[in-house]
């Protein structure tokens, strides 16, 4: 039994794999390019993927291919419906990272909402030493306490959220991208009326055509004066260079966990931003919890556990 992992770096280096050596023969990779994918999958009987891409094409000219485990909850690199007629398994892992994605959400809000970055500064570069101040109440902040928090995609991840939000003392309401997920304690708005009325709107949803390029030009004018924006759903969701615009046209903050293209590109008009201080970028961490990776792991030993036990029967 060989089994290739395709993109090890991506779960981390912290990250104890040795548990798979139980099942056969295992062959880490840090990364995988495109050109590098098939060569790999050929010799594999289970081939484990973060984000590298696995094709029609690549199954059919791998024969031993009997499981592909996804390391995420999305299963869009994979090609389903190819794999279902070749009879290889594909197995991903939902779930695990909900706790870390929840935790970073309001780490990005508490450092836009309390100019954390220009604090910091100040401390660091001597203007609050020269003040000669015991305090700094140059850039105020409010507290989340009373405020309105939009939720997009009232999920797992939204669900929680939401919960937490309201024990800040937020009054929280959300927007369903597909219409059909409405029946929550908390009230449902248009997106119209949800970017015009909250404070903080984060982003939950996932990608697809209901959801790519749902923020843009046409409605980022909405957001209030001094709100602030979260994406920590999908990159597509939020267009970037139309958000860019709206950050140098007036004030108010956004926080992006995910973009369209990752790692970011040099050409990325959020690179141009006026006002970086109105923008966070994190690059697509909000998984990434010690806790969350461990969780992915043992979700995917599991998987192969199953799936060998099965073929055992």
């Amino acid at each position: 039994m060989k089994i290739v992992l395709l993109d090890a770096k991506t779960l981390g280096e912290d990250l104890d794999i040795s548990v798979l050596d139980k099942f056969g023969e295992v062959i880490s990779y840090p990364t995988t390019s495109k050109e590098e994918t098939l060569e790999r999958i050929q010799i594999a009987d289970i081939v484990i993927t973060n984000k590298v891409l696995i094709t029609a094409n690549m199954m059919e000219e791998a024969p031993r291919l009997k499981l592909i485990c996804i390391a995420a909850t999305g299963m869009n690199n994979v090609d389903l419906d190819a794999a279902k007629f070749k009879g290889i398994e594909v197995k991903n892992v939902a779930g695990y990272s909900t706790s870390s994605v929840v935790q970073h959400t309001f780490a990005m809000a508490l450092y836009l909402l309390e100019k954390m970055a220009y604090y910091d500064a100040s401390v660091k570069n001597g203007t609050w030493t020269r003040s000669g101040l015991f305090t700094d109440v140059s850039h105020p902040f409010y507290e989340i306490s009373g405020k309105k928090w939009g939720i997009i995609g009232l999920g797992a991840i939204g669900q929680e959220v939401a919960k937490i939000a309201t024990a800040f003392g937020a009054e929280v309401s959300y927007h369903s991208t597909s219409g059909e997920n409405l029946n929550h304690a908390y009230p449902h708005q248009s997106l119209e009326f949800l970017l015009k009325d909250c404070d903080i709107i984060s982003i939950h949803a996932p990608l697809n055509d209901n959801t790519y390029n749902l923020i843009n030009e046409n409605n980022l004018p909405y957001i209030k004066e001094g709100a602030i924006l979260l994406n920590l759903g999908r990159g597509g969701i939020v267009n970037e260079t139309d958000l860019a615009f709206e950050l140098d046209r007036r004030k108010f903050y956004a926080g992006l966990d995910v973009l369209e293209i990752e790692p970011i590109t040099l050409n990325n008009r959020l690179n141009e931003v006026k006002h970086k201080e109105r923008l966070l970028i994190t690059p697509h961490i909000a998984w990434t919890s010690v806790e969350a990776r461990k969780k992915l792991f043992e979700g995917i030993v599991k998987n192969i556990t199953t799936f060998l036990q099965i073929k055992e029967l």
